[in-house]
């Protein structure tokens, strides 16, 4: 994971993994690496700031994390488990005691088991129908896998953005 490598999407193919999986595959890779890459000299303090009342940049490491979790269990069509119910609590109140070291765990952790599921699924299973949360919506199963690494990326890129508002981002 060096800073001289290309995005993860030039890095060509990832063996086993289903071709048209390989994009939603590499887009997690990359939120992995930029996440990582932001927080290395991130201490505790800056890890729980809140400028001008928005999300700290640890909400936005447990919340990807968790919600990568959460979205993944529903494109395999399962209900969600009573830890990943408590996990939502956890981010609605911030009231999370985690380290830094842990968070990038969570992350880790999350993608490994996201790529894990996304080389395990069949490319005819994408157009299966899926039910999301306790509204019961629909979706399928390539909706779900590409919401799960766009929403990702998308708070690895609000940590990155918090953390250079307070004055320490990469």
């Amino acid at each position: 994971m060096t800073s001289n490598q290309p995005d993860v999407w030039l890095r060509g193919p990832i063996h086993g993994m289903p071709p048209l999986l390989v994009p939603l595959a590499q887009s997690l890779m990359q939120a992995r690496e930029d996440a990582t890459r932001a927080v290395a000299d991130v201490n505790e303090a800056v890890l729980r700031a809140r400028p001008n009342g928005a999300a700290s940049p640890a909400f936005h490491l447990f919340h990807a994390a968790h919600a990568l979790d959460r979205l993944m269990t529903y494109a395999r069509g399962e209900p969600l488990q009573d830890s990943q119910r408590r996990a939502i609590v956890l981010e609605r109140s911030g009231d999370f005691d985690v380290t830094r070291d842990d968070l990038l765990e969570m992350l880790d952790m999350a993608v490994d088991r996201a790529l894990l599921q996304l080389r395990c699924t069949p490319e005819s299973s994408l157009l299966r129908d899926r039910r999301v949360g306790k509204a019961d919506m629909p979706s399928n199963v390539l909706g779900l896998l590409y919401h799960a690494t766009e929403h990702t990326a998308r708070h690895v890129g609000q940590l990155i953005t918090t953390l250079k508002v307070i004055g320490t981002g990469p």
